[in-house]
């Protein structure tokens, strides 16, 4: 079978190779996948960013459905013919993250889903909302739950508050979506005229392009009369988190996600005076993408797809992530 690794960092050390085909083990089940989902932290991995040391070589990207074609001994979660998605860090089912779980995620710990088959252990993996299509699915398990998690179970958001979403990639988005389900109020920030008109036709409150309006922080006031957003999605990281402390109301949450805008000094100060909650969130648990899993396919919600590649355009994919041209979630078709 034909499947990406990555023999050293670096697009130019991303290969396409042969492997034999797996076959499921006792509580495993054999996947041929039918779409992948990039994310940033693929790119990072790609360019030694993420773990510079992390065994090589590696199968990349963590997120992807396909269609469970063999089952080995002792599985009875899922049929032939079903179609699944893998969670991202494979033994996180429930409860509270620990060390040990957070370090069987997939594309960097272990192997990931940059190949046509795969096999995964059936306690990994959950159902597809039915009236997704397959390139959808492929971009729940990363930025959605993400988002879930940051939004539902750290800022416990509520109707009526407002969020501020940083940008217009995978998880802002899906935070976008996840608001308007929930009835909250969104802000969103992009350097693009046309991705704002688009967030607002998604459900966004207010845009502010950040480089029309490099004091976004200010606007962000302007827009809350002075008082401040209630949650914010952060994704930007210390390049971006300053700004993210002016905007947040005393005693609102700030859920810190990504790392876009690189390095920068952050004054810890107003996280004191202003009793702001600063939450890590590190994707999340099975529970959480059951949970979500449950919203989305209530509500019909549909992932926001960018752009579809095929399988051998992996590396172009991945440049295309880079440019930080797309609006949403990029796939990649197996």
């Amino acid at each position: 079978m034909k499947t990406f690794e990555i023999q050293g960092f670096g697009f130019d050390a991303l290969k396409l190779v042969d492997r034999p085909q797996p076959q499921p083990r006792a509580g495993e089940v054999l996947i041929k996948l039918r779409a992948l989902s990039l994310n940033f932290r693929d790119l990072l991995i790609l360019k030694g960013q993420y773990n510079p040391k992390m065994k090589l070589p590696r199968v990349p990207v963590s997120d992807g459905e396909g269609e469970v074609v063999a089952i080995g001994d002792g599985v009875s979660r899922f049929a032939v013919g079903d179609r699944v998605v893998g969670i991202f860090t494979q033994t996180w089912l429930d409860g509270e993250p620990t060390r040990e779980k957070a370090r069987v995620s997939l594309g960097s710990d272990i192997d990931g889903l940059a190949a046509e088959f795969v096999a995964l252990n059936a306690e990994g993996l959950l159902p597809v909302p039915a009236h997704l299509s397959d390139e959808e699915a492929a971009t729940l398990p990363c930025a959605a739950v993400t988002a879930w998690n940051a939004l539902v179970h750290q800022a416990m958001l509520k109707a009526g508050e407002t969020v501020l979403l940083l940008g217009t990639g995978g998880v802002s988005l899906f935070a976008l979506q996840f608001a308007s389900l929930l009835g909250a109020k969104s802000i969103v920030t992009s350097s693009s005229d046309e991705k704002l008109a688009r967030a607002k036709h998604l459900g966004a409150a207010e845009g502010i392009n950040y480089r029309e309006t490099p004091e976004w922080d200010k606007r962000v006031l302007e827009l809350t009369e002075g008082r401040g957003v209630d949650h914010i999605v952060e994704v930007g990281g210390a390049g971006t988190l300053t700004k993210s402390l002016r905007a947040i109301r005393i005693g609102g949450s700030i859920s810190y996600i990504g790392v876009l805008s690189g390095a920068g000094d952050v004054n810890p100060m107003p996280i004191i005076m202003k009793s702001v909650r600063v939450c890590g969130v590190f994707v999340g648990s099975r529970a959480m993408f059951e949970e979500m899993n449950r919203a989305i396919a209530l509500h019909r919600l549909k992932p926001v797809v960018d752009r579809v590649f095929e399988f051998a355009e992996l590396p172009s994919a991945l440049r295309y992530m880079e440019s930080g041209a797309h609006f949403g979630k990029i796939v990649v078709r197996v």
